[in-house]
């Protein structure tokens, strides 16, 4: 039998590509809509403003997945991010409209925390070393957000306590 290997930019890695963004983009706005939440909720215009920055983060991730040429992946540059960790001793909440900026702030990192594992995940189980480079710009991306969240908590939470 004849062993058949699909070619670079082959429509089944194209249609892979496409099927990943579209999922990726989902995933984005979703976060936009949560952080947009979030900052309707939040007590005070400091909790209000760090919110309405996260999901104009999320916006702009949603425009890169969008203009994303595939042709390019071999440019990207990842790029080692540091994992803080403070979300793996916090225990997952579920969103409440009543929530505090603490809780807020876990449930935050927990959100993006668990996207950084999915596409990590989804890397370790893909084949294709364009689709695996995605995979992982897109983790680190979630991860870059987990920290900067986490940092947030830091400064804000840990340090009040």
């Amino acid at each position: 039998m004849e062993h058949v290997t699909e070619e670079k930019g082959s429509p089944m890695e194209k249609n892979n590509f496409k099927e990943i963004l579209s999922f990726a983009r989902e995933k984005e706005e979703e976060a936009v809509k949560f952080y947009q939440h979030c900052a309707t909720v939040a007590g005070k215009p400091a909790m209000q403003q760090a919110f309405l920055e996260l999901a104009d983060e999320e916006k702009r991730h949603v425009k890169m997945l969008t203009k994303f040429d595939p042709d390019k992946v071999d440019r990207l540059q990842l790029k080692k991010i540091p994992d803080l960790k403070i979300s793996d001793y916090l225990v997952d909440l579920e969103f409440r409209p009543d929530m505090d900026y603490q809780e807020l702030l876990i449930l935050a990192m927990k959100r993006e925390e668990a996207s950084f594992k999915l596409y990590t995940n989804m890397a370790g189980d893909c084949g294709n070393e364009q689709l695996v480079k995605l995979l992982k710009l897109l983790a680190q991306e979630e991860l870059r957000h987990k920290n900067r969240i986490q940092r947030e908590y830091d400064d804000v939470i840990l340090r009040d306590n």
